[in-house]
């Protein structure tokens, strides 16, 4: 089988291993054909012949209307690639990480693994494993077509990735696809509104985090993590009610939450800071800004919003105690709307110029709070790199 990879990323790095050397990848940085270590051949996007390749798997994050989607043939995702042993995927727009990681840590005595867009891909699990976890973009459930998991946690859907799908109803519509190829007996959890959509499944509907709750007979008053992460803890724990009849409320409790979400750390001067540089979309900032609205907020604002009209998340702040500080690519968007509804707001560019200018505003009664309601990549490698970078800035404070 001749195997045509789409892309030099984490993903389709993975696959060229586990096969080599019977791999033909294609990228548009290669400016010349030459092979990887592994003995795969590594050919300029011209090379591609559509009629002299068995499978075509691009990266996840490949667009769809690129030259190499359009020509393929036999275009497949790595999730219809792999023979999976039963698995639960986790999708929706803010909470897929940490409802991963929360279900891993509760299932990892049974043998779950983890995977998917965490970090780990397909092609490095371990095939014998009892369940895979994998947290499931929009990008890889766009381009998946047959395989479906027994059990299907659904976050809520909020725009983002408007430019790579081309409107929310796209990426709305690749989110919901599991349903529709779910088979008898597996089990979906899933905001009310998806309640009507016709599937296999076995659908199971929630408002919320205490609506959820009492669906599945979890006792709430005994999870001591706070919204936004109760909402995470109640699907993983539904999980593990669903697949083994088990609520494990202690285990769930010692779960660590990541860096780099609604990190809380404190300056020389005990003002209080929040890194939460992995608010990357509208609706993770609003969940930031519920959590410190009792008090001022200097917040960064910034970056690489995708394309999502931001009108909405401007009119939800406007009762709120804020002050903006507004950095990468779509700083002067961010300036526009200030202005429209009336919130004080300077135009600083850069990250550390933004540190600068709260450090002289900032006392501790308010918080510093960075969440940019958009990605990183217009200044940064990763919102990791853009999080550390403002740890750094606001320790290095005299």
């Amino acid at each position: 089988m001749k195997i045509s990879l789409f892309g030099y990323g984490v993903t389709t790095k993975a696959i060229a291993k586990k096969f080599a050397p019977g791999c033909f990848i294609y990228d548009d940085k290669f400016k010349e054909n030459s092979q990887d270590e592994f003995g795969n051949k590594l050919l300029v996007r011209g090379e591609f012949d559509p009629d002299n390749s068995d499978i075509e798997i691009p990266s996840p994050g490949f667009l769809p209307y690129h030259e190499l989607i359009k020509k393929a043939k036999h275009l497949t995702s790595e999730y219809d690639f792999f023979d999976m042993p039963p698995s639960v995927w986790i999708s929706g727009t803010n909470g897929k990480t940490t409802t991963t990681q929360m279900l891993k840590h509760l299932l990892a005595s049974r043998g779950a693994v983890e995977g998917g867009n965490i970090g780990n891909p397909l092609a490095n699990l371990y095939k014998n494993a009892p369940l895979w976890i994998l947290e499931t973009s929009s990008f890889t459930l766009h381009y998946t077509k047959r395989s479906a998991p027994e059990v299907y946690l659904l976050l809520p859907i909020r725009p983002d990735h408007i430019s790579w799908h081309g409107s929310f109803e796209e990426y709305e519509r690749a989110k919901l696809k599991p349903l529709l190829t779910m088979r008898e007996g597996s089990v979906a959890v899933v905001p009310d509104e998806y309640l009507k959509i016709k599937s296999n499944a076995m659908l199971i509907g929630y408002k919320n985090s205490h609506d959820l709750a009492q669906k599945m007979g979890i006792d709430i008053a005994k999870i001591r993590i706070k919204e936004p992460f109760l909402l995470d803890a109640l699907l993983a724990l539904s999980a593990a009610k669903i697949l083994f009849d088990e609520v494990d409320t202690d285990k769930i409790n010692s779960f660590k939450i990541d860096k780099h979400k609604l990190e809380e750390f404190y300056d020389k001067r005990g003002r209080l800071w929040v890194n939460d540089t992995k608010g990357t979309n509208v609706d993770a900032t609003i969940e930031a800004l519920k959590r410190y609205g009792d008090k001022k907020i200097l917040i960064v604002l910034g970056g690489d919003d995708k394309g999502v009209d931001l009108t909405r998340f401007f009119e939800f702040m406007k009762p709120f105690s804020v002050e903006i500080f507004a950095i990468g690519s779509n700083a002067k968007k961010i300036m526009d709307f200030c202005a429209k509804i009336g919130k004080s707001a300077h135009e600083c560019k850069t990250l550390d110029i933004a540190v600068r200018e709260i450090d002289k505003r900032l006392d501790k009664e308010s918080v510093g709070l960075l969440s940019p309601a958009a990605a990183s990549l217009d200044q940064f490698s990763s919102y990791i790199e853009r999080g550390e970078l403002f740890v750094s800035l606001v320790k290095a404070l005299a």
